[in-house]
């Protein structure tokens, strides 16, 4: 299953990404493949997940977060409904 998923960096920034795999993505351990883009910034928190049938989807979901300002991606990590521990 694809998920659009938003994590803080140890620096407090927030990333958006698309995966198929989201314990490769988080690159978990010493495990290669994990975010490129926040190497630098580990460890990282995953904050947010919403899950997707399809990949284009997901896709789509994370360009519309990635464009959005730093406090509308704190909002919806405070009351979206792909929350972490929130049930579904």
């Amino acid at each position: 299953m694809p998920y659009m998923y938003i994590v803080r960096c140890t620096d407090g920034s927030l990333v958006t990404g698309t995966t198929w795999n989201l314990s490769v993505q988080m690159g978990a351990g010493d495990c290669p493949g994990g975010i490129t883009r926040t190497a630098w910034r580990r460890p990282v928190e995953l904050v947010y997940v919403e899950p997707f049938d399809r990949l284009d989807e997901a896709f789509y979901r994370e360009r519309e977060v990635h464009g959005w300002d730093r406090s509308r991606k704190i909002r919806l990590i405070a009351e979206g409904p792909g929350r972490l521990g929130q049930p579904e």
